[in-house]
C-alpha cells in the first residue's frame, strides 16, 4: 500500500511539473489575456505593465501628424491620437475607430458618420461632433505646405463637414473620392483637441493631445520621445505597457547593439544583412512587416539637365538594380518597375523595365546633348528607411553606376528635416526617397506623389503631365474598381515613359525585438500601434 502511494505521488508530482511548464511556455491564454505565472523563486510573472524602448533611425519632425508626412511622426503620433476609421491589425481593410457606423449617399457625395460616444481627449475634454469639425475646418483654412496630407488626399473635394447631432457628423464632398474611408484611416487625420491646439498655437507640434491608448509626456530633440499610458483610455484593458520611449540611434550597427545588450527592447532599420544573426540568438526575434512601399531615386525634372525626357530616361538604363539588391537587401526585396507595388489594385504587370544597360544610356544622352555626360547631386538619406536601410550605401552603388555612362554624380546629404524640407522646394538634381503606403490605394502612390496636385507636398520630382492628371482624377471620382484599375494602368504607361523617378526596390522590412515581447504586429504602413503589446518580466 505504501509502495502504491508512493507512485502516485511521484505520478502527480510530475504534472504538476508539465502543468507549470506549460504555464511557462506562454505569456496569453488562447483567449489572448494574460496568464498568470511563477518563476522559479515562487514569485509572480507578468506580460502587463512596463517600460518599452524603442530604437529608430531618426527623430520625429513633429507630433502633430496633421503637419507632417514622414513616418518617424507617424511611429509615435498612431499612438497617441486615434482616427475616424481604422485599419485592421496587419492590413488596410477597415474597421470601427472612433466612428462606430458610416453611409454613403448614392451619388457618393455625402458621408455620414456616427461617432462613438464616452471618448476623452488627454486634457479631459469630450471627443465629439464638435471635435471633428474643428479639425476638418482646421486643415482647410492651413495653407498647403502646412497641411500636406489634407490637400493631397481631400483639397477642395469637400464641400463642408457638419455635426448633425453631438455624435453624428456629415461630410459634403463636390466631387466622390473613392478611397473616401481609407483616407480617413490613415495617420495624418488623425483627431486632435481643440481645446489644445487654441491653447499651444503654433507649438501645438510639440504639445500633443489625442485620444490614443498613450499620453505624451516628453521631447528631448534627436534623442527621446516619451508617451505613457493613457489610465483613461475608452478600450477596457489597454495599453498594455506603461511607458514608451522612442529612442534616436541613427547607425544600424549600434541600434542593434543596443538591442543586443537590452539598452532597447524593440529596433527597426534592421540591415537585411544581419537577420539570419539575429534569428540564431535566442533572446532575440525577427519581425517582418508586411511589403506596401517603393524606395526609389527622384529626378527633379525642373532642374537641368534633368527637364530633359531623354537624360531621365538615360539614368534609368544605368541602374542595375539586382545588384543593388543582392548588395543591401539579401533577398528581402524586388526590383521596382513601377511607382508602386504590385499588391496594390490598379499596378500595371505589362509595363516593362528600363533594361540595365549602360551603351543604351550613352546614347540616350548623346541624343540629349550630352555625349561627354555631365555633373550632378545625388542625395542620400541619412537615416534608415524601411524602403531602403542603408542610404549612403545604395547612394554608393549608383554613383558608381552613373560614372559608367560619364555623369559625375556628387553625393549630399543633410540631416533628415533639413533633407525633407530642401528636397520639397525642388532643391536637389537627384535625391533617394521611397514611400510606405498609407491606406492601399494606388490613389495614394500616384495622386499622391506624382500628380501635379502634390507638387510642393509629396511631388517633390515636381514631375507634371495633364494627360497623367486627367487619369488620376476620373479615377479618383469613380466607383468602379475596375474602371479605377485600368485609368491607374493606363497612368503607369505614361509615367514610364516621361521618367520622372528611376524606382528601385518594393523590399519587405525587417525589425527586431526581445524574445520577452509579445503581441507586436507591424502594419503595412509602418505606423505601428503599441497598445497590446506585452513584456514578460
Amino acid at each position: 500500500m505504501k509502495k502504491r502511494k508512493g507512485i502516485w505521488a511521484l505520478v502527480l508530482m510530475l504534472l504538476l511539473s508539465l502543468a507549470l511548464v506549460g504555464c511557462n511556455s506562454s505569456s496569453t491564454s488562447n483567449e489572448g489575456e494574460p496568464d498568470d505565472s511563477t518563476d522559479d523563486n515562487g514569485t509572480e510573472e507578468t506580460a502587463t505593465g512596463g517600460q518599452l524602448v524603442f530604437g529608430r533611425g531618426g527623430d520625429s519632425t513633429s507630433l502633430d501628424p496633421a503637419a507632417t508626412t514622414e513616418g518617424e511622426a507617424f511611429k509615435v503620433t498612431v499612438n497617441l491620437y486615434e482616427t475616424l476609421i481604422n485599419f485592421g491589425e496587419q492590413d488596410t481593410e477597415i474597421e470601427e475607430g472612433l466612428a462606430t457606423e458610416w453611409s454613403t449617399s448614392e451619388d457618393g457625395l455625402t458621408h455620414t458618420l456616427k461617432l462613438r460616444e464616452g471618448v476623452k481627449f488627454h486634457d479631459g475634454t469630450d471627443f465629439n461632433a464638435d471635435a471633428v469639425v474643428y479639425n476638418f475646418e482646421r486643415w482647410k483654412a492651413g495653407d498647403k505646405e502646412q497641411f500636406y496630407y489634407y490637400n493631397s488626399q481631400f483639397g477642395d473635394k469637400i464641400d463642408s463637414v457638419t455635426a448633425v447631432d453631438e455624435y453624428t457628423v456629415e461630410f459634403k464632398l463636390n466631387t466622390p473620392i473613392a478611397p473616401f474611408y481609407k483616407n480617413l484611416a490613415m495617420s495624418p487625420f488623425g483627431i486632435a483637441s481643440p481645446t489644445a491646439i487654441e491653447e499651444h498655437g503654433d507649438n501645438f507640434f510639440k504639445n500633443p493631445v489625442g485620444t490614443g491608448p498613450f499620453k505624451f509626456k516628453e521631447w528631448r530633440e534627436n534623442d527621446r520621445i516619451t508617451i505613457v499610458k493613457n489610465e483613461d483610455y475608452w478600450q477596457e484593458g489597454l495599453p498594455k505597457l506603461d511607458e514608451v520611449i522612442f529612442r534616436v540611434i541613427p547607425e544600424n550597427s549600434a541600434r542593434l547593439n543596443a538591442l543586443a545588450t537590452g539598452e532597447v527592447d524593440l529596433i527597426d532599420g534592421v540591415n537585411f544583412s544581419d537577420k539570419e544573426t539575429i534569428e540564431s540568438n535566442p533572446e532575440l526575434q525577427v519581425f517582418e512587416r508586411p511589403s506596401l512601399n517603393i524606395g526609389y531615386l527622384g529626378l527633379t525634372s525642373t532642374r537641368k539637365p534633368l527637364d530633359n525626357k531623354l537624360v531621365r530616361q538615360a539614368l534609368n538604363h544605368a541602374v542595375n538594380k539586382q545588384e543593388i539588391i543582392d548588395a543591401f537587401y539579401a533577398g528581402a526585396a524586388e526590383p521596382a518597375i513601377n511607382p508602386m507595388p504590385p499588391v496594390v489594385a490598379g499596378y500595371n504587370p505589362d509595363v516593362e523595365d528600363y533594361e540595365y544597360d549602360p551603351e543604351k544610356a550613352k546614347e540616350l544622352l548623346a541624343e540629349a546633348g550630352y555625349p561627354d555626360g555631365f555633373e550632378m547631386e545625388l542625395w542620400a538619406m541619412p537615416v534608415p528607411r524601411p524602403y531602403m536601410p542603408e542610404g549612403q550605401k545604395v547612394a554608393e552603388a549608383l554613383q558608381k553606376m552613373f560614372e559608367e555612362i560619364g555623369v559625375k554624380a556628387k553625393i549630399v546629404t543633410y540631416e533628415w528635416g533639413t533633407y525633407l524640407e530642401k528636397a520639397n522646394a525642388g532643391e536637389a538634381d537627384t535625391f533617394l526617397l521611397g514611400w510606405t503606403g498609407d491606406n492601399g490605394d494606388a490613389d495614394n502612390f500616384l495622386y499622391v506623389l506624382l500628380d501635379e496636385d502634390s507638387i510642393g507636398s509629396n511631388n517633390y520630382s515636381y514631375y507634371k503631365n495633364d494627360e497623367v492628371h486627367e487619369l488620376l482624377l476620373k479615377a479618383q471620382a469613380s466607383s468602379d474598381q475596375a474602371e479605377r484599375d485600368e485609368l491607374y494602368k493606363q497612368a503607369q504607361v505614361i509615367i514610364k515613359d516621361d521618367a520622372p523617378w528611376i524606382p528601385l526596390v518594393h523590399s519587405t522590412p525587417l525589425l527586431a525585438g526581445s524574445a520577452n515581447i509579445s503581441n507586436f504586429l507591424a502594419h503595412p504602413t509602418g505606423s505601428d500601434l503599441l497598445s497590446s503589446v506585452e513584456i514578460k518580466n
